[in-house]
């Protein structure tokens, strides 16, 4: 004898809400992404030395700012310390910095990088408000509100660890 089962009816997949869901969350998504953007800041690590003596010019510039706890260090890798700038009341003196930026760079024009060196307490944004202060500025006695009021300084940043400092007796 055969055993009858009773019929099922077929299931019918309901996606109405899904698509529903999906028309309005698609747009919502791709206008969002328009607007949100990373913004990178581009590195480099400074190049290690061979070992070999550097062939030196006279006009080759190796700009170092070291960020001590107490001031800013600027200076060339190969000349020495260029300027000694102690921290105001404020904290770093980042307008002293942006002068002296700006009379570097008309004395070498065609350099473009510069090395900050750090230590390691150093705040992250006083490393990026340095590096900005290298990056670029306004020269002095023009308006900073002015379109194009900007000049490129140094935009190629190399960051590295800050040497000891020696304890003056």
């Amino acid at each position: 004898m055969r055993v009858r089962r009773p019929r099922k009816p077929v299931a019918h997949l309901e996606v109405t809400a899904f698509i529903n869901v999906i028309v309005v969350l698609v747009p919502f998504l791709l206008s969002t992404a328009v607007f949100s953007r990373l913004a990178v800041i581009e590195l480099s690590l400074p190049a290690q030395n061979s070992g070999a003596v550097e062939q030196l010019k006279v006009d080759d510039l190796k700009l170092e700012v070291v960020i001590r706890p107490d001031a800013l260090d600027v200076g060339d890798r190969i000349g020495g310390l260029i300027q000694h700038i102690p921290n105001d009341a404020q904290g770093y003196d980042l307008a002293s910095l942006a002068t002296l930026m700006h009379q570097v760079k008309a004395k070498f024009p065609d350099t473009k990088a510069a090395t900050v060196l750090a230590q390691p307490d150093t705040s992250y944004d006083v490393l990026v408000h340095v590096m900005d202060t290298l990056r670029e500025g306004v020269p002095p006695g023009v308006d900073p509100h002015a379109k194009d009021a900007a000049v490129e300084l140094f935009p190629d940043i190399s960051i590295g660890d800050a040497p000891l400092s020696v304890a003056k007796k």
